[in-house]
Formats: structure tokens, sequence, C-alpha cells
């Protein structure tokens, strides 16, 4: 008798292949999804494997549009960032995945939702934190923190052995030495050599983009046109190109990031769940789409309102995407407040991709976000309608406390 219908996320790989078979194994129905979110993967392969090895349905969802429109672009608005550095490619898209594969759980009856990730990183908390807030009562089968399974599989070896015996076609290839996730925003490599901090990954690691020094040596120039914060348009001025369909615009700066080697980061970071790991991460069309959103910001929000945002959006909409908190009441709240912040961010900002780097040649705003910069008011050359004894008053002013103040060493 069947122990019910579980829905499993599903990769293609060894990993979730054996956790496949291991569920039927069980007693468990198996139906099996996939998620296009920008991946280099043959769907129509690992389907016909998934059905081959005893999945009852294998459901392909392309989530590239969403992603990029309801994940890639309000982060991008909110320039969200984890410690500083980390742009978040891997957790922005856990919400669209986890979404849809509840989505589909619901319309199959499945009482049982499955995934592939570890007991030591972060996606299992991301997963699994979107399938309780989607949907209250699912159950969740994390065979990774099981011990009737971890303990039968301790490696890969004993993974390979089951393969073997249950019939599971294996792709014998060279096993890179780290492992990698990759979406249309970014792709990660972490483990193996890369948990030696020291160690310099080796220069084939890299995936996507092209090493720095060996980018083109002509500078190309464009032009991303922003509307409430969101790009609209890029404008190449080296070969002519214009896109504005959303999905289509982010693709092409992907493939600007990539041939101009842009995007690569080497770090150490805070899990969530405590643990500090090593990741190296390409994050090219993300990079370029980021500077230029920052730039255009200091010119289109008021002084204030940009620390605000720096401090209690930008910030705290890093650390819940990356803590697998997407589907909160905080987030809602700052999204809401992130719309009010974005509202005159309206405006197109020239750049230069060169070797590895981003730089911005110029900005032009349109709308009331053009009002805060004045180039009279702002010269050096004219007074402006500012008198130069005003500021003392104003120095005057501030510093009454500071006469005040006693500091602690002399």
């Amino acid at each position: 008798m069947s122990k019910g219908r579980v829905l499993l996320a599903y990769s293609g790989g060894l990993d979730t292949s054996c956790i496949l078979v291991w569920l039927i194994e069980q007693g468990y129905e198996v139906l099996a999804y996939m998620a296009n979110i920008g991946q280099e993967e043959d769907f129509e392969a690992a389907t016909a494997k998934a059905l081959s090895i005893g999945a009852k349905k294998v459901f392909v969802e392309d989530l590239r549009r969403a992603f990029v429109e309801e994940l890639i672009y309000p982060a991008i608005q909110a320039n969200a960032i984890y410690e500083n550095i980390y742009l978040l490619g891997t957790s922005l898209a856990r919400p669209v995945i986890a979404r849809s594969q509840i989505d589909i759980a619901i319309k199959e009856d499945c009482q049982f939702v499955s995934h592939g990730c570890t007991g030591k990183g972060n996606d299992q908390v991301r997963f699994e934190l979107a399938y309780y807030a989607l949907k209250p009562d699912i159950k969740v089968i994390a065979p990774w923190r099981m011990p009737e399974f971890y303990e039968r599989f301790p490696g890969r070896q004993s993974l390979i052995a089951y393969a073997t015996e249950k019939g599971i076609p294996v792709v014998q290839t060279v096993a890179k030495p780290w492992s990698t996730d990759e979406n249309l925003f970014h792709i990660s490599y972490e483990a193996g050599i890369l948990e030696d901090p020291g160690k310099t990954p080796y220069k084939d690691m890299w995936k996507l983009t092209v090493a720095p020094e060996d980018a083109p040596d002509t500078p190309e120039r464009i032009i991303i046109t922003f509307e409430k914060g969101k790009p609209t348009r890029i404008a190449n001025k080296n070969d002519g190109t214009i896109i504005t369909d959303p999905l289509d615009l982010f693709v092409y700066l992907n493939t600007l990031g990539r041939r101009n080697g842009i995007g690569r980061v080497d770090i150490v970071e805070s899990r969530f769940i405590g643990l500090k790991s090593r990741g190296c991460y390409e994050t090219p069309g993300g990079t370029i789409l980021r500077a230029a959103h920052l730039d255009l910001e200091g010119l289109t929000i008021d002084g204030q309102v940009r620390h605000l945002k720096d401090v209690n959006i930008s910030i705290p909409f890093g650390r819940l995407l990356y803590n697998g908190l997407y589907f909160s009441p905080e987030r809602e709240f700052l999204l809401h407040s992130l719309e009010f912040t974005q509202r005159n961010v309206n405006g197109e900002v020239h750049l230069k991709l060169y070797k590895g780097s981003v730089t911005v040649e110029g900005r032009k705003a349109v709308g009331d976000g053009a009002k805060l910069y004045n180039e009279v008011e702002s010269s050096m050359d004219v007074q402006g309608g500012l008198t130069p004894t005003d500021a003392g008053g104003f120095i005057r002013t501030h510093a009454i406390r500071l006469r005040k103040w006693t500091p602690s060493k002399q």
C-alpha cells in the first residue's frame, strides 16, 4: 500500500535520481518536478530519465520570466546584497521554484514534497520555509537529514553503487572537484577543493565569464534606461543593439558581462545555520545592472530617504532573501516601502564595460527625480542662491554638542 504521493524537486543528477528511486523503494508514489530558471540543462533527457526510473509524472516549468520580473528586478531596486559582496543568486531563485512546486503538489493531490538539499546548507531552510508558508499542512521529506538515508549513502561511491544496482543511468564524466548551482542570475561554486579558503580556484572552473585579462581590448559602451528603478531598455553604442523585453534584456546583459569578464567574486560567507562557507560566484548581468541602478539612485533619490533605504531596506532585504524568508510579513512590508523609494528613479545610465570592470560614464534623470540635482546650486563657480556666510551658522549649530563632549582618550 502506497504511503502517499510525493513531488520531488528533481535535477536529473546522481543525488536526486537516487532519491527518486529510494522514495519508491520506501513505498511512495513519486512525481518529479523540474524548474527552468535559466540553467544549462537538457530537460527532455532529464524527463525521460525520471520516467524510466519510476516517476509517475514529470513536470518541467519555465520560470525564467517570473524569476526576472518578480525576484531579480526587485532585488536590483533594493540593491540587495549579503555581507556587502554576495548578490544572492542562489537564494533569489528559491521562492519561484518552491512556489511552483507547491502549486503542482496541490493540483496533483500530493501529501508530501521532497528535495535533495544537504543537511549543512542554506537551501534546505529556504525551500522548507517557503513550503510551510505556502501550504502549512504540507509534509516534507528531506532524505539527507534522515539517518536511514545518509547512513546508507555516506558518499558518492555508495550512491553510484546504488544507481548501478537499481539500473539508474549514470553519466560517466570526470568529476569536477567542486559543486555548482546555476540559474539565470548567476552560478555558484563550492565544496571540494574550495573548502580550503587559501586555495586559488582553477582557471577552468569559471564557466560563465572569460578571465578579465582575456576579455576584448576594446571597451563596450551601453546605455541602460530605468523606470521606477527597473530596467526598461538597453542600447549598445558599439553595435546599435536595442532591447526592451524584460527577460531578453537581462539575458543580453548576461551576454555582455560574460564576454567582458564581469561579475566574479570569491568570498567566505556566514551561512544562516551558523557555519562559515567559502563560495565563488559569477553574476555577470546582475553586476552590471546593480552598478547602474546604484548610480541613478544617487541622482534621483533624496539623501535622507536613500540613507534610510540603505539601512532599513537594502540590508534587511538581502538578509531575508539569504535566510529563506521571502514568504514572510517583513518581505511584504519591505517591498511596499521599496516601491515608494523607487517612484522617481527614472532616467538612463551610460556605462563602459572593460576587462572585468563596470565604469559609469554619465547619467541623466527624467521626471521629478531630475529636480534634486541643480547644476547652478552645486557649482563652485557661481553663488547659485546660497550665501557662503550661511554655512557658518550651520556649522556652529552642529558644533554645539561637540563642544560639550569630552573624549574618553585625549
